[in-house]
């Protein structure tokens, strides 16, 4: 019997990236959990970002994120740097664009390793950095008729 770190689903895969998106219409957990569906995994693991009722004290009302034109490849990128780093599997990586209301979805990631440790480890550097690096700005507007802008989602 082959020792278990010599068989191929204990790696990463081929080109696991399956779903780089940003879109105008609604989100779908369904989707991104399929797209990153693989036999091999043991783990998958979901960040399911939310429209909250509130920021730093003040009720909101509504919000609209908009995105610089090279947002998705900087999305594609980040994912490229998360797949090398990790055994993933599979990952994708959905963020929404245009107005919101509370309780939609916002972004939507997954990624499947093989083990849950790694794919927990992977998802949290993909939303990370997607928070971090992507050109996308939140509008967020306040029950008080105030509104501010957000940077990098």
């Amino acid at each position: 019997m082959a020792h278990v770190n010599d068989h191929p689903g204990e790696r990463a895969a081929q080109d696991p990236i399956k779903l780089i998106a940003v879109r105008e219409t609604a989100l779908s957990v369904d989707e991104v959990f399929r797209a990153v569906g693989d036999d091999a995994a043991g783990g998958v693991a979901l960040f399911v970002g939310t429209v909250r009722n509130h920021d730093s004290g003040a009720d909101v009302d509504a919000l609209g994120y908009s995105c610089h034109p090279s947002a998705e490849a900087e999305m594609r990128r980040i994912a490229e740097k998360v797949a090398a780093d990790y055994p993933v599997r599979a990952l994708a990586a959905v963020h929404r664009v245009g107005d919101l209301r509370v309780g939609d979805l916002a972004v939507v990631v997954g990624v499947s390793c093989p083990h849950r440790a790694e794919a927990f480890e992977a998802c949290r550097k993909l939303i990370d950095d997607l928070k971090h690096e992507v050109p996308i700005w939140k509008h967020q507007r306040f029950s008080d008729g105030t509104e501010e802008w957000v940077g990098a989602c």
